[in-house]
C-alpha cells in the first residue's frame, strides 16, 4: 500500500513538471516572434508567415507635380470715377452689392448744367429757326451762299453746345460700366468730389483666377488651355479644377519667375473661391503614359538600395532591385526590377527577408484563413473536456 503510494506521488510531482514546461514554452515562442499585431515577425525567421498587405503592379499614366501657390482674384476689377465736378446728392450702393451694368450707382448736383442746358436748347431753337429761313431765302435767292453759310454755321454751333451739355448733364448719374460686385466705396452722400476723382471700385467675379509664378524651368511645359488642380486652405481636403488662361511672355528678371494665369471653373469654384483667398496651384508636367505604377509605400530601403518585395508561388516573396521616377497621389513610377502585374507587398515589409513566406491580409480568403487559425491558436487545450 505505501509502495502504491509513493508511485501516485511521483507520477503528480512529473505531470505537474511538465506543465509547467507547457507553460514556459508560449512566452518563448512569442517573444521569438510569434505575435506583436496584425504584422507579425516571420518571413524567414522560423515564426511562420508574416501577415502582410499587397498590391498588384498596374500600366498607367504618370506626371511630375509643381505646386505653387497665389492669391484669388476677379478677372478683371473696374475702378469707376467722377466725370463731373460737384456735390454727391446720393449714394445707392454699398461694399458687397451686386450691380448690372448699367445701374445708377450715385448722382451729383446737377443744377447748374440744367440751366445751361435749358439755355442752350433756346439758342438751338432759334438757329434752327434762322437756318431754315436762311434756307427758303436762298432758294428764291434772296440771299448770297455766304450768308447763307453763315447761318448753318450758327446752327451747327448751337446744336454742338446743347449736345455738350446734355453729355455733361448725363454724367451727373455714375453708372457701373460692367456687371460685378461693388469691392471698395470711398464716398458718401454730401461729398464734394472732382473730376476723374475715384468713387466705386468693381469687380468682374463672373470668373476667378489665381495668378502664380512658376520658375523658368517648368514654364516651358505649361500651356493655354491645361487643367491644373486648385485647393484652398479655407477648404482643407477640397479640391477644384482650374485651367490655364495664359501664360505671360516673359519672366521677373530678379526671380527668373514667369507669371501664369489660371481661371477656376465650375459651380464649386464659384462656391468657394473668394478675392484674396490663398490658393495652392498643383501643375502635372512632362506626362508619362504607359508607366510601371505601384503605391509609394510598396518601395522599402535596404543597405543595397531601393526594392520592393515581389509576391510568388506558395506566398513567397522576393526582394527586388528598382529604379523609381516621378511621384504622384500616393504612387510612384517602377522604371526597373518589375513588370506589370506583378504583386508587391505595400505593408508589412519592413518585417520581411527575401525567400519569407507572407499571410496577405488584403485577400479576404487568407484573411479569414488567419482568423480562424488564430482562434484555434487561443482555445485552451482543456477546452476538450474535463475528465
Amino acid at each position: 500500500m505505501k509502495k502504491r503510494l509513493a508511485r501516485v506521488l511521483v507520477l503528480g510531482i512529473s505531470l505537474g513538471v511538465a506543465a509547467c514546461g507547457r507553460g514556459d514554452a508560449a512566452p518563448q515562442a512569442e517573444a521569438r516572434g510569434g505575435g506583436g499585431g496584425p504584422f507579425g515577425r516571420g518571413g524567414g525567421g522560423g515564426g511562420g508567415p508574416v501577415a502582410v498587405e499587397t498590391d498588384t503592379i498596374t500600366v498607367g499614366e504618370i506626371a511630375r507635380e509643381v505646386g505653387v501657390s497665389g492669391t484669388v482674384s476677379p478677372i478683371r476689377t473696374v475702378g469707376v470715377n467722377a466725370q463731373l465736378a460737384g456735390a454727391l446728392l446720393d449714394v445707392l450702393v454699398q461694399e458687397g452689392d451686386t450691380v448690372a451694368e448699367g445701374r445708377v450707382l450715385a448722382r451729383i448736383d446737377d443744377r447748374e448744367l440744367q440751366a445751361q442746358l435749358r439755355s442752350a436748347e433756346a439758342a438751338y431753337d432759334v438757329a434752327e429757326a434762322a437756318l431754315q429761313r436762311s434756307q427758303q431765302l436762298r432758294e428764291r435767292q434772296v440771299i448770297t451762299q455766304p450768308e447763307y453759310e453763315r447761318d448753318r454755321a450758327a446752327f451747327e454751333a448751337a446744336r454742338a453746345s446743347r449736345d455738350q451739355l446734355l453729355t455733361r448733364v448725363g454724367f451727373a448719374e455714375v453708372r457701373s460700366p460692367i456687371r460685378g460686385v461693388i469691392t471698395e466705396k470711398v464716398v458718401e452722400a454730401g461729398d464734394v468730389v472732382g473730376t476723374n476723382s475715384r468713387l466705386f471700385s468693381i469687380a468682374d467675379v463672373s470668373t476667378m483666377v489665381v495668378r502664380v509664378s512658376v520658375s523658368e524651368l517648368d514654364v516651358v511645359e505649361i500651356a493655354a488651355g491645361q487643367e491644373v488642380d486648385v485647393r484652398f486652405d479655407a477648404y482643407p481636403g477640397e479640391m477644384v479644377v482650374g485651367r490655364v488662361r495664359r501664360v505671360f511672355p516673359s519672366a521677373d528678371p530678379g526671380t527668373r519667375l514667369v507669371p501664369v494665369e489660371v481661371a477656376l471653373e465650375g459651380a464649386e469654384a464659384r462656391r468657394m473661391a473668394r478675392p484674396g483667398f490663398l490658393a495652392r496651384v498643383t501643375f502635372a508636367l512632362d506626362p508619362h503614359p504607359g508607366a510601371l505604377l505601384a503605391p509609394a509605400m510598396a518601395v522599402v530601403s535596404r543597405p543595397g538600395g531601393q526594392g520592393v518585395f515581389v509576391v510568388g508561388e506558395g506566398n513567397m516573396v522576393a526582394f527586388r532591385s528598382v529604379t523609381t521616377g516621378a511621384s504622384q497621389d500616393g504612387r510612384v513610377e517602377l522604371l526597373t526590377g518589375v513588370e506589370a502585374g506583378d504583386r508587391v507587398v505595400v505593408a508589412g515589409a519592413s518585417d520581411l527577408r527575401d525567400g519569407g513566406q507572407i499571410r496577405d491580409l488584403s485577400r479576404p480568403v487568407e484573411r479569414a484563413a488567419g482568423a480562424d487559425s488564430g482562434a484555434a491558436a487561443m482555445t485552451p487545450p482543456e477546452a476538450g473536456g474535463a475528465e
